[in-house]
């Protein structure tokens, strides 16, 4: 990983930042494929996350990365930090193996819980396979997922000390900070090892953070870290371009840990455009967003190419307030309120975008 990063060069480096490209690192190791047999019951539950908030000191000994670099030594600090949470994160993100479906993952203890994406894991109970960073494949059980905000967790179940990451907070990050993602992205590939990729955030709200690094399917459910290597989102979803994504709060996780390992599910996913032919009925109007419940309204963290929402110049991040005049408290709010048009009508909406109120008009789209 060193070598290969350091050929980058701070040209290289220079190059991430203003692409946020991918970075491939690690080492992969052959393949060493645990037994077939599926594990039969899961893992008692914990109550509080067996986590380390501690940060690397080989990461925190370096020399701090600016959030705007305007030398070649601010580059080289860049670089520094990003290699050295690459090579950290590495080892613990995972890739997740869910009957067809494929994920992403990431270990945070040394017994093995796995966070991932609620997408990803799916219902409590499922026996899956998770493939370590060297090739291992181990045995694990899906836990809980908390719907409303896309979470999930999974427990490797074969014994053994596993590589784990520490856990930050999303409630430091701000506009403009640097952040490092891992992930399988297109699936996991034996030949390649998770692939790493540079990014800045762009909005944190509550239930979720915005960011303009590069995702892609395979991607969810794969790990954020800080440039002082701490986990601090998970991946979500894909926004409207590869280059505007959306994560869940690692803080989020700890303060519903206890229901996670417990495998509770709750909440629902609330779709509000129908993206396949086998979601909806074929004449559904939709306005053409996914939305998460804020206590300011219900924030936008998918836009859908095409429909309403999109022509009407809706963007990831936007607090949808109102609907027709009706005061939105939920996603729920939205779907009821959509509900109740018909394709081709005009909806009026009441947006808070970066603290401006704005008011806007979209009309409905079929939602096949």
């Amino acid at each position: 990983m060193r070598n290969m990063v350091r050929r980058l060069g701070v040209r290289g480096v220079l190059g991430a930042l203003v692409m946020a490209g991918a970075i491939s690192g690690g080492l992969l190791l052959g393949a060493a494929h645990a037994a077939d047999t599926a594990p039969a019951t899961a893992p008692a539950a914990a109550d509080a996350a067996p986590i380390s908030t501690t940060a690397p000191s080989a990461i925190t000994d370096l020399p701090p990365a600016p959030l705007v670099p305007r030398t070649v030594e601010d580059l080289k600090a860049i670089q520094a930090r990003v290699e050295a949470v690459a090579k950290a994160g590495l080892p613990a993100t995972v890739a997740i193996l869910l009957n067809d479906a494929q994920g992403s993952g990431v270990i945070v203890s040394k017994d093995g819980y796995v966070l991932t994406a609620g997408h990803v894991s799916g219902k409590p109970g499922q026996q899956i396979y998770v493939v370590l960073s060297n090739g291992r494949r181990v045995r694990a059980v899906t836990l809980g997922a908390n719907n409303n905000i896309d979470s999930g967790m999974i427990k490797i179940v074969d014994r053994g000390d596993y590589p784990f990451v520490p856990l930050g907070t999303a409630k430091d990050l701000v506009a403009g900070q640097w952040v490092v993602s891992l992930g399988h992205p297109g699936g996991y590939q034996r030949s390649r090892p998770p692939v790493v990729r540079l990014g800045r955030v762009l909005l944190v709200r509550d239930n979720l953070i915005g960011t303009d690094g590069p995702l892609f399917s395979g991607d969810s459910g794969g790990p954020m870290f800080d440039l002082d290597g701490r986990l601090v989102g998970i991946h979500s979803r894909i926004g409207s371009t590869t280059t505007a994504n959306i994560h869940v709060p690692i803080d989020t996780f700890v303060a519903t840990w206890g229901r996670l390992a417990k495998g509770d599910e709750w909440g629902s996913r609330t779709f509000l455009a129908r993206s396949g032919p086998d979601d909806a009925p074929p004449r559904t109007a939709a306005l053409g967003v996914r939305a998460i419940a804020d206590a300011r309204g219900a924030v936008v963290s998918q836009v859908y190419p095409g429909l309403a929402a999109d022509a009407a110049g809706i963007l990831e991040g936007d607090v949808i307030t109102k609907v027709n005049d009706r005061a939105v408290r939920s996603p729920d709010d939205i779907k009821e309120a959509i509900d109740k048009q018909k394709i081709g009508d005009a909806v009026r909406l009441q947006v808070v975008r970066v603290g401006k109120v704005l008011e806007m008009s979209a009309r409905l789209t079929a939602g096949k």
